[in-house]
C-alpha cells in the first residue's frame, strides 16, 4: 500500500520544518547567471533551486503558469524541474489551479497525479468554484496513487474578498470559503493519513487573513493547509500559522510557502558566480525555515 501524501508531508515537516519553497521563474527577475530569460534558463534555475532545497526544506511548489508562458518549451522545463525534485526525494506541490468537468478533469488528474506522469508531482492545486463534482476526479486519482489535492479556499490576494469572503444567506450568513470547506468534509476524510490523522485534501489558507485561517481550521478539521502570503506578500511567520493547531512539539497543520523572498532574494539576483548564488539561496532558505520553526515551537506548551 502506498504511503499517504499527508503522512509523507507531515514527516517532512517534522524533520525539516514547515517551509515550502516556491519555484516561480519570473522572467524579469531571473538571475543573469542562468542565461537570458526563457525556458532554458528557467529549467536550469529551477533544477539548481531544487538542489539547494535538498536537506534544507521538504516541500517545493513550482508555479505552472510561469513556465507555461513559454509554450511547449516551458512545459518541458517544468517537467525537468518536477522530475529533478522527485528524484531528490522532495515533495512536489504543482501550483496549476486546474478545474473542469467530467472527463476533462480526469485528464488533468491523470496527467499530473497519475503513475505515468511526465510532470510528476505529489499534489496539485485545484479551483473548486465549478462544484465538488469537478474535484472528484482529482481525489479519486489521489486515493489510488497516494497523492494530495490542494483546494483554493481563502487565498492571499486582495481580490479574494470579491467572492471568497462574500456572506451567503445575508449579513448573518457565512463566507463562501467556509461553505467550500464544509462541502469538502467527505473528501477530507477519504484522504486522511493513517499514521498522522492529517488529510491530504489540503486547503489554501492565505497568511494575509489569519482570522479567516483560524475560522477555516475550525470548519475543516484535519485538512492540511497550504499557506501563501508569507515573505514578499507581507505576512509574518506567526500569522502564517494562525490556522495550525497545537501539538506536543508546537504548531502543526501544513506548509507555509515562500517564493520570491527565498528563491529570488536581492543577494542572489546579481550573483556573478554559481557559488555566490548558492550561498545566497542557502542563507535565504535557512533564515525562512528557522523563523517558521521558531514561531511554531514558541507556541509549544511548557514542559511540566
Amino acid at each position: 500500500m502506498k504511503t499517504s501524501f499527508a503522512d509523507r508531508l507531515i514527516a517532512g515537516v517534522r524533520d525539516k520544518g514547515p517551509l515550502c519553497v516556491g519555484i516561480d521563474p519570473h522572467a524579469a527577475m531571473m538571475p543573469a547567471l542562468f542565461g537570458a530569460p526563457g525556458p532554458d534558463a528557467a529549467a536550469k534555475w529551477g533544477v539548481a533551486l531544487v538542489e539547494r532545497c535538498v536537506g534544507r526544506a521538504a516541500v517545493v511548489k513550482p508555479q505552472a503558469g510561469l513556465f507555461e508562458r513559454w509554450g511547449a518549451a516551458g512545459l518541458y522545463a517544468l517537467e525537468q524541474v518536477c522530475q529533478a525534485a522527485t528524484r531528490a526525494g522532495l515533495i512536489v506541490i504543482l501550483d496549476a489551479k486546474r478545474g473542469d468537468i467530467g472527463s476533462t478533469a480526469e485528464g488533468y488528474a491523470e496527467g499530473y497525479l497519475g503513475a505515468g506522469s511526465s510532470c510528476p508531482c505529489d499534489a496539485i492545486t485545484v479551483n473548486p468554484y465549478m462544484g465538488v463534482d469537478t474535484i472528484e476526479p482529482f481525489v479519486s486519482v489521489a486515493e489510488r496513487e497516494g497523492k494530495g489535492v490542494v483546494v483554493l479556499a481563502r487565498t492571499s490576494n486582495p481580490g479574494s474578498k470579491d467572492f471568497q469572503q462574500k456572506l451567503i444567506a445575508g449579513p448573518e450568513g457565512e463566507p463562501l470559503f467556509i461553505h467550500v470547506a464544509r462541502a469538502l468534509a467527505p473528501m477530507i476524510a477519504r484522504l486522511r493519513g493513517p499514521e498522522t490523522g492529517w488529510s491530504g485534501l489540503m486547503l489554501v489558507a492565505g497568511a494575509t487573513g489569519p482570522a479567516e485561517a483560524a475560522r477555516l481550521r475550525a470548519t475543516s478539521g484535519d485538512a492540511l493547509f497550504l499557506v501563501p502570503g508569507y515573505g514578499a506578500q507581507g505576512a509574518g511567520a506567526r500569522d502564517s500559522m494562525a490556522g495550525f493547531v497545537q501539538r506536543p512539539n508546537g504548531l502543526e497543520g501544513g506548509v507555509v510557502n515562500a517564493s520570491r523572498s527565498v528563491a529570488m532574494p536581492d543577494s542572489a539576483k546579481g550573483a556573478a558566480a554559481a557559488k555566490d548564488w548558492e550561498r545566497a539561496i542557502d542563507f535565504a532558505i535557512a533564515a525562512a525555515q528557522a523563523e517558521l520553526v521558531e514561531a511554531a515551537r514558541a507556541a509549544a506548551p511548557a514542559a511540566s
